[in-house]
């Protein structure tokens, strides 16, 4: 366990990297049209600077939570953020679309592999109990605040400096993240029984992942069952089937599926997932709002998010009170609805209006986003051995990250069945996508409705608190 003398910085190193990973899912969305326009993407191409990363990224979290656990998790901490600072600065260096995808896939990669590591050190680097609960609630804050003050800091960089600095920010951060790592986290690993990797499974259920978002990106496009899109499904249906079978019989499986008979860990992996298909495509969404039916400029964008961010934050500080009073599936549900009732309000949004008409839905899905993202976590973690912890954590975010791309391209075949198939976003009258706006937070909408039955239905809760619990909660 870590001396006290090197537990703030310990904190402070896990919770920035936490936060570096979810500014960069979404603090490229305000830079994509200056990007799309020096690089040459056609409006179809452009998604792929999102997808590579997400795609990546859900693909080998599973591979990245095992090998943190047979490795060492300070030892991947420490490969993980160097691939992702080589990833970022490639990002920012970048002078074609073929380096640039190659660049996000590299964060991805370290994404998958950093994610799982750093939940794992929270669990070795603290004491089980308060200190450890209140770690953890600081982590996955970091996560929920992040992915607002992205889109913020996104506007300011690529206003004042050029979409570059969108990567080129997480450069410092990691090496300062490297050089600290080795004094300050202590190592730990699972025991000494975990000497095989599950390579078959870890093939089969990657390209199974990237094949199916591929299908579900494409088939808008080409069509659902057209030969271009279709044999990619099959195969990702089989491959998934192929995968459910190696690790039924695996010596040492990717996936020990025991973890699964834990509902609060299956209930947390849903609930990422649902979490990413409705909170997480906002961003996407009003960014093209502001910026192609508005009009703003990547500052005036980014400075939009500001209310978000702020009530993101304010709703991270609330996390324990909620959790004592209305116990993990409680504040789920909460923050869904209010997720809900956000959603509700910006499908009010006219092609015609002003930032004004977003801040009411924006503050109160900030709220129920801090809700939602900071408890999915800390129920995933709920009950899981020490020698699963890297593994268990990849599952909530393997979760998250296959939510978002599937849930993106969901919507986005909804608006292509609702405006036509031809139809480009990116290039589109503003009338027309203020429309397509609409239906994807009413898409949004009934997901988060979704993921409140999902949590009352999955997620473990206790009628009454023992006095260690609320010792715990109210010592944060």
């Amino acid at each position: 366990m870590n001396t006290s003398r090197h537990k703030g910085l310990a904190l402070m190193i896990l919770a920035v990297s936490q936060l570096m990973l979810a500014l960069d899912y979404t603090i490229v969305f305000v830079a994509l049209p200056s990007l799309g326009a020096d690089l040459g993407f056609s409006a179809n191409h452009l998604q792929w600077v999102v997808s590579a990363y997400s795609l990546v990224y859900g693909g080998f979290l599973l591979l990245g939570g095992r090998l943190s656990d047979m490795l060492g998790r300070r030892r991947m901490f420490m490969i993980a953020i160097a691939l992702f600072g080589v990833g970022s600065l490639i990002g920012g260096l970048a002078s074609s679309q073929v380096l640039l995808i190659v660049a996000r896939g590299l964060q991805g990669l370290g994404g998958a592999l950093l994610s799982p590591s750093t939940l794992s050190l929270i669990m070795s680097n603290f004491d089980e109990g308060a200190e450890r609960n209140r770690a953890m609630s600081i982590w996955a804050a970091m996560g929920g605040v992040g992915l607002s003050l992205g889109l913020l800091l996104g506007g300011i960089l690529t206003s004042y400096l050029g979409w570059e600095f969108t990567f080129f920010v997480n450069v410092p951060v990691s090496l300062i993240a490297l050089i600290l790592a080795p004094s300050v986290l202590v190592e730990s690993k699972a025991g000494p029984g975990h000497k095989h990797f599950d390579a078959l499974g870890t093939i089969s259920v990657t390209g199974g992942m990237i094949l199916l978002v591929y299908y579900l990106i494409q088939s808008p496009i080409e069509g659902w069952l057209s030969m271009g899109t279709l044999p990619f499904g099959l195969i990702s249906a089989a491959l998934f089937i192929g995968f459910a079978v190696i690790e039924r019989f695996a010596k040492e499986p990717l996936v020990p599926f025991r973890l699964f008979r834990n509902r609060n860990l299956s209930g947390a992996a849903l609930t990422a997932a649902l979490f990413s298909a409705s909170f997480g495509t906002l961003y996407y969404f009003l960014t093209l709002y502001t910026q192609d039916v508005l009009h703003y400029s990547a500052i005036q964008s980014g400075l939009s998010f500001l209310p978000l961010t702020i009530s993101a934050l304010l709703g991270s500080r609330l996390i324990n009170k909620m959790l004592g009073a209305a116990g993990t599936a409680g504040t789920i549900a909460i923050g869904m609805a209010l997720g809900g009732i956000g959603f509700i309000l910006l499908t009010q949004l006219s092609d015609k209006g002003t930032v004004w008409g977003m801040i009411p839905g924006t503050v109160i899905i900030g709220l129920g986003q801090a809700l939602v993202f900071t408890t999915m976590f800390i129920a995933g973690g709920t009950g899981i051995e020490p020698r699963d912890q890297g593994v268990s954590s990849a599952i909530v975010s393997t979760g998250q990250q296959i939510g978002s791309s599937v849930g993106l391209a969901i919507i986005m075949a909804i608006i292509s069945a609702s405006l036509g198939s031809d139809i480009k976003l990116e290039t589109s009258k503003p009338f027309d996508l203020n429309h397509a706006v609409h239906i994807a937070f009413t898409v949004a909408l009934v997901i988060t409705l979704l993921g409140i039955l999902v949590a009352f239905m999955t997620l473990k809760q206790k009628k009454r608190t023992s006095e260690v619990d609320r010792q715990g909660i109210s010592s944060r």
